[in-house]
C-alpha cells in the first residue's frame, strides 16, 4: 500500500506566510522560517514554499528566506514562485530545495518542463495547476489564480506530464481556503488522464476531509494543506493516526 503524504504549504508574501479565501484576502500569519521548523518536527511528509506574487509582480523569488527556509528543513522541500527558466530552476534548487514547482512560467513556456526534466530529471519537477470552473469547464490560471488564461485544464496536466513533469499539484481555486473539503470531481478527473503523482490542494477543513479524500479517490497520493495546519485546527500526528484507523497508510 502506498502511503499518503500530508503536506503542509507556506504561501509567502513580502517574507511572511500569508492566508486567504479563495485566493483572495490574504493576511500575515508567520515567520516561513520558524513554520518550516516546526512542520519539520512534527511530522509533515514534505513542505511547499511557494512565494506567492513573485510571478505576478514580474520578479524573481526571494532567495534569503528561501536557504534559510532550506537550513531549518528536514523533510523534502518544493518550491514555486516566479520560476521561468531553467536558471531558476537552477538557482532554487542551489538554495536547498529538492524539487522545484512551475506554473506560470510553463503556461507562458511550454518547453520550460520538457527543458528542466531533461537537466533536472522528472523527479525534479512540479507542475502546479490553479483551476477554477468557468461556465462548467475546468480553467487553469496564472499569476496567483488573478488571471484566466483560457487553457483547459485537463488537457494542459496531461500535456505537462507528457513534457516530463514528475508530479502533479492541483489548486482548486474553488475550494481554496473554504475548508468544505478537497475538489473530488476535479481531482477524480485528473487522476483518470496521469500515471504520476497528484497532490490535492484547496479545500481542508478537518481530519475527515483527508480521509474522505483518500478513501474516495485512492489514486491521489498526498493532501497539501495550509491554514488548517497554521493555526492548529488540525494536528498532523493525530491526522495519521485518524487515517491509520482508517486502514489508510501513513508514516508516523
Amino acid at each position: 500500500m502506498i502511503t499518503k503524504r500530508i503536506i503542509p504549504c507556506l504561501d509567502v508574501r513580502n517574507g511572511q506566510v500569508v492566508k486567504g479565501v479563495n485566493f483572495e484576502g490574504l493576511r500575515e500569519i508567520s515567520s516561513p522560517v520558524e513554520l518550516a521548523k516546526y512542520y519539520s518536527r512534527c511530522g509533515a511528509d514534505e513542505l511547499v514554499f511557494y512565494d506567492i506574487t513573485a510571478s505576478s509582480d514580474g520578479r524573481k523569488l526571494f532567495t534569503d528566506i528561501l536557504c534559510e527556509t532550506a537550513r531549518n528543513v528536514f523533510i523534502p522541500l518544493t518550491v514555486g514562485g516566479g520560476i521561468n527558466t531553467v536558471e531558476d530552476f537552477d538557482r532554487v534548487l542551489k538554495c536547498g530545495a529538492d524539487k522545484v514547482s512551475v506554473n506560470s512560467g510553463a503556461i507562458r513556456n511550454p518547453n520550460l518542463i520538457k527543458e528542466a526534466a531533461k537537466l533536472y530529471g522528472d523527479q525534479c519537477v512540479v507542475l502546479s495547476v490553479d483551476v477554477k470552473r468557468v461556465d462548467g469547464v475546468f480553467r487553469v490560471f496564472a499569476k496567483g489564480g488573478r488571471e484566466n488564461t483560457g487553457l483547459e485544464a485537463i488537457e494542459w496536466i496531461k500535456r505537462g506530464v507528457e513534457n516530463g513533469a514528475g508530479e502533479i499539484v492541483l489548486n482548486s481555486i474553488d475550494t481554496d481556503g473554504v475548508k468544505q473539503g478537497f475538489d473530488l470531481e476535479m481531482l477524480e478527473a485528473v487522476c483518470a488522464v496521469v500515471n504520476v503523482p497528484v497532490i490535492a490542494s484547496g479545500g481542508a477543513g478537518k481530519t475527515e476531509d483527508f480521509i474522505t479524500l483518500f478513501k474516495a479517490l485512492p489514486g491521489v497520493d498526498a493532501g497539501l494543506a495550509a491554514s488548517i495546519f497554521h493555526f492548529g485546527e488540525v494536528s498532523i500526528a493525530e491526522l495519521k493516526k485518524e487515517m491509520r484507523k482508517n486502514g489508510i497508510s501513513a508514516r508516523i
